[in-house]
């Protein structure tokens, strides 16, 4: 089978067959040249000018790297800027005004769209509605919005006045908004009324109200009208309203504040290993300018295109893909606030064919909920637009690119399948999609000026195909500095574990394990310690879900262990299957038979239990330990972050055989 473009996998080839990019692709990618790796390597540190040559500088960087105090590393010192001046006034000041920066989708059908001049001005008189407040530089202000505008605009305002933000996804309770508050020392609030799932308003004050109850400080809270009649709310004391506080400054302008390079441009928390939730600290110049450098490089964004990065800005990914690398570009941004399936499963097919997107950015969890709607879906629709196609947030099955990669990029579009976290700031591992050979199942080669290793246990690098664990060992500009709850956690959680400080050898440790493969390409398997212990045996999760996703008719899966007093385990695989495929005794032979092809006997799941769909959080990740909690018959631990509760209970009936 051959493409228009006469690329693609033969006839005879295995799903996983290595592609070539596309030579249409080749032609106009902003990253085409294949030494591009070895003079980032040659001129390792002083290579990330290229990155920082992106942003217009109010005052030139001194130094690139400086590494004195590693692995407390600080770059492009001495250099000052505004990451608001940066995805907003040049642009203007380019002639760019009339170009749509933010195209937005609402639940309800609604739909606006800001040109970079109109952003430009509700950026401003918000930000000085914020400096009214009295927020000043260095003020934490957070931001507990969904998917509407305001959120960032909100961003931009903040960064325009120098005051770092820390966006608090709105699906949280009211408790983890309240411990991120707290662990912020946060006094500044911008929320809403409310918003929508599925077509039913859902209070969003109420719960940021509980939150300041048990928030220390006094707040001060913004609260912008999402829902209008459907909700009526009061504003009451310190509280007041985002449209009237704009109104009291319309019209007005705010310098943007020169920031050091290594200022805080905002703060991210995230899931720690000991409970308490992590605040990742990112800087204004490494960030941002590592955040335009792979959108430009790894997602090839140009300003003439219709960006979607269909994630959450609650999230990393948003952050960095949705607002400060595709609008420090001068691009046009897709933000949709509702969810792929509502109020149909041709939804995101109709925005992307009404919108032409050239480059679309998800997650395999959606792509496996696509397969398993099926094809007809994006096939109604003309997708002819689309240049490029990218992944994030878990690894891809072979199964799961392959489909995308047909049904959504028509077999033309290069799949740049995305590694990174919260704490990388950024893509460090994949295709440069105008260069590399694309391997559907591995993210691809560390990035140029990425060292990526898969150490063993003491720190030594493994042979080609082992698995081991997924390291960094040079510093890139995207990287945290370091937790806001304190230096010690920091190098706690990433740095001590492989580093040798007396060396001055310092290796970031990501919590994944990996294998990479003769040709350096790296194969992400999941968390660490997302493993089963089975006969003594510690078997990766995700290894065994990908052989049962390769069984055929299976759209997503996700095991777990039924475990014993002495901490072994049988493995329970719940599996969800393609539309119009029966849960028939011969797909549980197909999927048993796959595991032990694929893995070996050991792995042989003991029990397979059909279910038309996995408990997930609001932002699609598969909740595996409220799985284990059903599988063990153990009390249910807090199940308000699903999207999808009233399947746990179906799931606890199955095997309880009632």
């Amino acid at each position: 089978m051959v493409d228009r473009n006469g690329w693609g996998r033969g006839r005879d080839d295995p799903i996983g067959a290595r592609r070539r990019p596309p030579p249409a692709f080749v032609e106009r990618a902003n990253a085409a040249d294949a030494e591009r790796y070895e003079a980032f390597e040659e001129n390792w540190p002083d290579c990330w000018e290229r990155a920082a040559a992106l942003l217009a500088w109010d005052r030139a960087y001194d130094t690139v790297l400086e590494d004195e105090d590693a692995p407390f590393y600080r770059w492009f010192t001495g250099g000052e800027l505004n990451a608001s001046y940066n995805c907003l006034d040049r642009h203007l000041e380019a002639g760019r005004k009339n170009h749509a920066a933010i195209r937005w989708g609402g639940k309800q059908g609604e739909s606006r769209t800001y040109t970079y001049r109109e952003l430009y001005v509700e950026v401003n008189e918000f930000a000085a509605a914020l400096r009214d407040l009295g927020v000043g530089e260095d003020d934490v202000v957070t931001l507990y919005l969904p998917m509407i505008p305001e959120l960032p605009v909100a961003m931009l305002a903040c960064a325009r006045i120098g005051a770092p933000h820390s966006v608090v996804f709105a699906g949280f309770s009211a408790d983890a908004l309240a411990t991120r508050m707290n662990a912020a020392d946060s006094e500044y609030l911008v929320t809403c009324d409310g918003y929508y799932r599925r077509g039913d308003a859902f209070n969003q004050k109420s719960k940021a109200d509980n939150a300041r109850l048990a928030v220390d400080q006094g707040v001060r809270t913004v609260v912008v009208d999402r829902l209008g009649k459907e909700l009526p709310h009061v504003v009451g004391d310190d509280e007041c309203d985002y449209d009237a506080v704009r109104d009291a400054h319309a019209g007005e302008t705010v310098d943007p504040v020169s920031r050091d390079a290594e200022d805080m441009l905002f703060l991210m928390y995230t899931s720690g290993t000991t409970g308490q939730p992590k605040g990742v600290v990112h800087t204004t110049g490494g960030y941002l300018a590592y955040a335009a450098w792979t959108s430009h490089a790894v997602l090839d964004v140009k300003p003439e295109d219709t960006y979607w990065c269909a994630a959450d800005i609650g999230w990393i990914t948003g952050h960095t893909y949705i607002v400060y690398g595709p609008l420090a570009l001068g691009t046009t941004t897709m933000m949709y606030e509702g969810t792929p399936d509502y109020p149909d499963r041709d939804r995101l097919w109709e925005l992307l064919e009404r919108n032409a997107v050239d480059v679309f950015y998800t997650a395999p969890t959606a792509i496996r909920a696509f397969t398993k709607w099926g094809s007809q879906y994006p096939e109604r629709h003309d997708l002819s637009s689309l240049r490029l196609l990218g992944t994030v947030g878990e690894p891809i099955n072979p199964r799961a690119w392959e489909w995308y990669h047909k049904h959504v990029g028509g077999g033309t579009c290069p799949v740049v399948d995305t590694w990174w976290q919260t704490e990388t700031g950024g893509v460090v591992v994949s295709t440069l999609p105008g260069i590399d050979d694309m391997k559907p199942g591995a993210a691809g080669p560390p990035l140029p000026g990425i060292d990526a290793r898969v150490v063993d246990a003491a720190g030594d690098e493994v042979e080609a195909g082992d698995a081991g664990y997924l390291t960094l060992q040079k510093p890139w500009p995207g990287m945290a500095r370091t937790l806001y709850d304190g230096d010690d956690r920091f190098l706690d959680e990433y740095w001590r574990r492989f580093s040798d400080p007396e060396d001055d050898r310092w290796v970031y440790f990501s919590g994944d394990a990996a294998r990479i493969d003769d040709d350096g390409y790296v194969t992400v398997l999941g968390r660490v310690d997302d493993v089963i212990t089975v006969s003594g045996h510690r078997l990766s999760t995700m290894e065994i879900e990908s052989a049962i996703l390769d069984a055929g008719g299976v759209a997503e899966a996700a095991v777990v262990a039924s475990t014993t007093g002495a901490g072994d385990g049988e493995i329970y695989a719940y599996v969800s299957l393609e539309r119009d495929v029966d849960p028939a005794d011969a797909i549980r032979e197909a999927i048993v038979s796959r595991v032990e092809r694929a893995i070996g006997p050991i792995a042989r799941p003991e029990e397979v239990v059909f279910t038309p769909e996995l408990p997930k959080t609001r932002s699609g990740k598969i909740m595996r330990r409220l799985l284990e909690d059903v599988t063990n018959g153990q009390e249910l631990g807090d199940t308000s972050a699903l999207r999808n509760p009233e399947i746990v209970g179906e799931l606890r009936a199955t095997i309880r055989g009632e």
